[in-house]
């Protein structure tokens, strides 16, 4: 299985609203390409794949090769999911929701609202729900099976090298410029008088609800910050697990139709509403009242971040024990800082890949152990406005050409993908050969399993690495 039909296999299993019930609907008027034993797969399917990959690679020109590999890694779907019913591999109602839910946010997100999404897909988010659930369940049913597969698969450090070493050199790509780096970020907190307002009016706003009979929806929408004031302070229904975690627990506390306390969480303070509880997935609407981001204590943060920095650069302290201790990043906090590349999960950042704050600072950082000043940037994902931070240069790799000394563990992820591809391909052959396959239209021969071609396709190696 070639790395394209792993992506191929890969954006089939994710594509949310790529097969439309539409399209089964109108069966008689289409055309059966092929069968898989009971599971039948029309050409609209395949086309309209075809047309959703295009668009989101950016591809223009239409490749037939292209829509038979869609049409086989949809055969291999089916395949898998054949083994999954005889693995008897169950996957739960929460399971499917909690991806729908994901899946639904992020297109909602996309869109701009709700009824924005609802709008361009022409239904509702019930009947979306409804008409999706089955197709998600699939997926993850699918997704498991391949990852319990590839999770067998692992890679020695003798079949690394051999895997290095049956590269042509001249076909050895040209690692460019990287950093490994380090941050501490602290957030700044409202100023006390800020503060105080802002909890003043969520408490007022509270009680023109509960005494004087205000409506939540008129009163978000006049009030409250964030994406949900235009709809009225309403959100989806969501697993808790998906939401802020006291923000979560103040909700899941609640009858239906009954409000809150005031509750602060790092957006704000918030009045909530539960509207609707389905085992772990609930409905709600709610009003926030955050702090201005010019009603922050900005020098606070940068106070306390000079103190770290003179702490390790005149105290030897250790930059990774502090940022555990002190940094406002939940993510990096407990690996002491140490950020990682968003693409790739290494700890190596190409430094024409860092984000401009990012890219900025490494210009002014020269030598190993140099710690930047304090400097803002907007955290990403975080509400909330900006935040301060000071970064560390653990390392600069200048440019060079792929070795094993200073490359093994991209060369190592790289040779375990190229393995896993080879023994997926082979065990895809043995489970194809299980089940009954039928083609109602002429195919070309099937690839063999992939062969490494760097004279091909050296890009794909720069691309991983």
């Amino acid at each position: 299985m070639s790395l394209l039909r792993n992506l191929l296999l890969f954006f089939l299993l994710f594509a949310l609203f790529i097969q439309t019930a539409d399209a089964q609907r109108t069966e008689v008027l289409d055309k059966i390409v092929a069968q898989v034993n009971d599971n039948i797969i029309l050409k609209s399917e395949i086309d309209q794949a075809v047309f959703e990959f295009m668009r989101s690679s950016n591809i223009r020109q239409f490749d037939e090769e292209l829509w038979y590999q869609v049409l086989e890694s949809q055969i291999d779907k089916y395949v898998l999911i054949e083994k999954a019913r005889r693995d008897s591999i169950v996957v739960s109602d929460e399971q499917v929701n909690r991806q729908l839910d994901q899946r639904i946010r992020m297109l909602t997100q996309q869109a701009g609202s709700e009824q924005e999404l609802e709008r361009m897909l022409g239904r509702s988010l019930v009947q979306i729900r409804s008409d999706y659930r089955e197709t998600f369940r699939e997926d993850i049913l699918v997704q498991q099976v391949r990852e319990g597969k590839i999770r067998d698969i692992t890679i020695s450090r003798p079949e690394v090298v051999e895997f290095f070493n049956s590269i042509p050199s001249d076909s050895l790509p040209v690692i460019p410029e990287s950093v490994e780096l380090s941050h501490i970020v602290i957030n700044p907190p409202p100023s006390g008088q800020a503060q105080q307002q802002a909890r003043d009016l969520a408490v007022a706003l509270r009680d023109s609800i509960l005494n004087h009979n205000k409506s939540l929806e008129d009163l978000a929408r006049r009030y409250s910050d964030g994406p949900t004031a235009s709809r009225g302070g309403a959100l989806p229904m969501v697993s808790t697990n998906d939401l802020l975690p006291v923000y979560a627990a103040a909700a899941a506390a609640l009858d239906p139709g009954e409000l809150s306390e005031v509750v602060e969480t790092i957006q704000g303070y918030h009045v909530i509403r539960l509207d609707e509880r389905s085992g772990d997935q609930i409905r709600t609407s709610h009003i926030l009242i955050s702090v201005r981001e010019d009603q922050l204590d900005n020098q606070f943060a940068i106070d306390k971040l000079n103190a770290i920095r003179d702490s390790v650069l005149v105290h030897n302290k250790d930059f990774a024990q502090l940022a555990r201790r002190h940094s406002d990043d939940r993510q990096t906090a407990p690996m002491g800082g140490r950020l990682m590349d968003p693409q790739t999960g290494q700890r190596r950042i190409p430094v024409e890949q860092l984000d401009p704050n990012l890219f900025r600072i490494n210009l002014l950082l020269e030598n190993t152990g140099d710690i930047s000043e304090p400097r803002s940037f907007r955290p990403r994902g975080r509400d909330g406005g900006q935040a301060y931070r000071i970064v560390k240069l653990r390392n600069r790799i200048p440019e060079h050409r792929a070795n094993l000394e200073q490359d093994f563990d991209l060369i190592q992820q790289f040779a375990l993908q190229y393995k896993q591809q080879r023994e997926l391909f082979y065990w895809m052959e043995d489970l194809r050969s299980e089940v009954f396959i039928k083609y109602f239209i002429d195919v070309p021969t099937r690839e063999g399993a992939p062969e490494p071609d760097f004279t091909a396709e050296p890009e794909l190696l720069e691309a991983t690495m």
